[in-house]
């Protein structure tokens, strides 16, 4: 949770959630704001949870760490993931296992890449890692591409599972 709930530059938010205990990190930017000038997300991570991501099952356990207000018109599940949940209603996700064994998650997201987002967004900054999510993030874009070429503009039934990968990367593919 964070001291005090206070999301101020200098505040520091202490984690205690199933995966992280005693984590601590200072916020050394404005919430969504200072961003990497090549890092342009088009969504919040508010936005993500109320459009449906990861079958509700991401942030089910860390609330407390984050805002209240992301969580008022979030998609959560309380038990097992729930594809249903997802704004693009279909699976599009690989188990947190597979990015383990793939070496994509960092000691200090073991959540992987969304959670690093939320952080960042939040206002922590953690420059060599900061660099690799952004690295991956842009990476991504190539799904974009691939939509536009296979999709006709607004054809939000085509390439449903895409559409939602691209989601969980803060992409918003509605606008295709």
């Amino acid at each position: 949770m964070a001291s005090a709930n206070s999301f101020e530059v200098g505040a520091e938010v202490v984690v205690n959630d199933r995966m992280q205990q005693d984590y601590r990190y200072r916020l050394a930017a404005p919430m969504g704001g200072a961003f990497d000038p090549t890092f342009t997300p088009d969504l919040t991570p508010k936005q993500m949870l109320e459009l449906g991501v990861f079958g509700g099952r991401y942030m089910t356990d860390c609330r407390a760490e984050f805002p209240p207000d992301w969580f008022e018109r979030a998609k959560l599940s309380p038990g097992r993931a729930d594809p249903k949940l997802n704004c693009f209603g279909v699976a599009a996700s690989q188990p947190l296992s597979v990015w383990r064994a793939r070496g994509w998650i960092f000691e200090d997201d073991p959540r992987g890449w969304f959670q690093w987002y939320c952080r960042y967004y939040l206002g922590r900054r953690l420059p060599w890692e900061d660099e690799r999510q952004i690295k991956r993030w842009r990476a991504i874009r190539r799904h974009v591409a691939q939509l536009r070429r296979a999709c006709g503009p607004g054809d939000l039934a085509c390439r449903p599972r895409q559409r939602q990968a691209l989601l969980h990367w803060a992409y918003d593919s509605r606008r295709i």
